[in-house]
């Protein structure tokens, strides 16, 4: 029997909620009241009290719980509800019952558990949890960010929410992700839409020029400043301000920006006056700034401030069943048919972990559409080391599935990132920009592969990060 994991997914005003287990810990000895929560579909937001022993699940009237999915069958599931837990059972359904991407045919639900049917999701939780649900968006898309996992689909639900307001917001999640995309769309589908849309890349833009970036300068405020100059705020008045990475701002100007997030004034470098500005602040960061706040690196008053509204962008190996739908979303915009890759390079794209994220995923796959499919594999050629098999061609099935898909993982990081320094021409900086890759990262799969001494050190790659 498939054991479910109980995972919290949602959050609430009392901590308590976060922990489902603290109520089962509360409740006197017996029988647990449960609830099943209905999180997509047309009955989304709809809960139902699990106070029998049994209860049947389908499309059919005559069942206990109801739901209008075309997906799911007349008598889909039952449900059998004991002490601490529900069993639920698949009745042979067409389209089967799935917890975690697994088909189950019984499965043993805990509070936080989340199963699937058809297209229709159901959480289960105690019956007097504080707990809200959050709907599942009905699109796959936010902008030109896409996806069809619960994990988009629910911060596409936080995104459509925040979008026409006027609050700030704090994105994050690893480099690659869509960030930027993200801030972009948030200001598309604002009230503040018609005005400027300004970034600011805090990593882009050297430590002594960020606070003339951001506030602007008068004239003769420092060396180099002939005249006066606006900053990205007052660039930025009655629309929507950008910035990027703000992890990355020196501790000692964190102060100017609260005042800015607070009041909405700025003080330009070399100025005594202050001006008042109407803008939107979206910021962004693949830093953890809860950690950065212990460590002293981060004032915790200006994390509060900036996290008052937050949405996090999973990674890509988190939801690897995107990958498809991004594959042809990027064709599309490509102007690319879906069969410009044939099934045996989606395969190998589906089974890597993408640590550059989406950002890398678009990389490689306008390569191999630039290039043919050949070219790839024709990179392993400058290696003696295990090719990556050609498309077309047939893999070691003999291997264990697990072996044979280490291998193709390891032929094609192997073989990407030496064409990768190969054209930038041994430049780090470059190579990490174009990958969508964290330099940090690209130096330990250069060194794993044996590949480190391709890569030289430059001036570039002394300059800020930038990505």
């Amino acid at each position: 029997m498939l054991a479910s994991r109980s995972v919290p997914e949602f959050q609430d005003d009392e901590q308590e909620s976060l922990d489902p287990t603290a109520t089962l810990r509360r409740a006197k000895p017996g029988r647990v009241r449960l609830k099943l929560l209905v999180l997509s579909g047309q009955e989304a937001g709809s809960s139902h009290a699990l106070t029998r022993p049994e209860y049947m699940v389908g499309k059919a009237p005559t069942c206990d719980i109801v739901l209008s999915d075309k997906t799911i069958s007349r008598q889909h599931l039952k449900l059998e509800v004991r002490e601490e837990h529900v069993l639920a059972i698949d009745l042979d359904s067409r389209n089967g019952s799935f917890c975690e991407g697994l088909r189950f045919s019984q499965l043993e639900l805990r509070p936080g558990s989340v199963i699937t049917l058809g297209t229709t999701e159901l959480k289960l939780v105690p019956e007097d949890t504080r707990e809200r649900s959050l709907l599942l968006s009905k699109k796959n898309n936010f902008g030109a960010l896409v996806g069809n996992s619960r994990k988009m689909r629910e911060a596409f639900t936080l995104l459509e929410r925040m979008a026409p307001g006027g609050a700030d917001v704090l994105i994050q999640g690893e480099t690659g992700t869509g960030k930027d995309v993200c801030a972009e769309t948030l200001h598309q589908q604002s009230q503040r839409s018609q005005g400027p849309f300004v970034i600011v890349d805090m990593a882009g833009v050297a430590p002594t020029l960020i606070e003339s970036e951001l506030f602007g300068h008068v004239k003769g405020a420092f060396t180099g400043a002939q005249a006066d100059r606006a900053g990205a705020f007052e660039r930025a008045n009655g629309g929507t301000v950008f910035l990027d990475e703000v992890g990355e701002l020196p501790l000692e100007l964190q102060p100017r920006l609260l005042r800015v997030l607070e009041r909405r004034q700025v003080k330009r470098v070399g100025s005594n006056d202050y001006r008042t500005v109407s803008t939107r602040v979206i910021t962004a960061t693949h830093v953890d700034l809860e950690e950065a706040v212990k460590a002293g690196k981060f004032r915790r008053d200006l994390f509060h401030r900036l996290a008052v509204l937050r949405v996090t962008l999973p990674p890509l190996r988190e939801r690897p069943d995107d990958i498809p739908l991004l594959i042809d979303t990027m064709l599309e915009r490509m102007g690319k048919p879906p069969s410009a890759l044939s099934d045996q390079t989606r395969a190998l794209l589906a089974q890597y972990p993408w640590p550059g994220n989406v950002r890398e995923l678009r990389n490689v796959v306008e390569q191999v559409v630039s290039l043919g499919e050949d070219a790839l594999p024709e990179m392993e050629a400058l290696s003696g080391e295990t090719p990556l098999p050609k498309a077309g061609a047939a893999t070691e099935m003999d291997l264990p599935f697990k072996e044979a898909k280490e291998r193709l993982i390891e032929g094609f990081e192997r073989d990407y990132l030496r064409g990768l320094i190969e054209r930038c021409e041994g430049n780090i900086s470059r190579a990490s920009r174009e990958a969508g890759i964290d330099r940090v990262y690209l130096r330990k799969l250069l060194r794993k592969h044996g590949l480190e001494d391709r890569a030289g050190a430059s001036a570039d790659d002394k300059s800020p990060r930038g990505q």
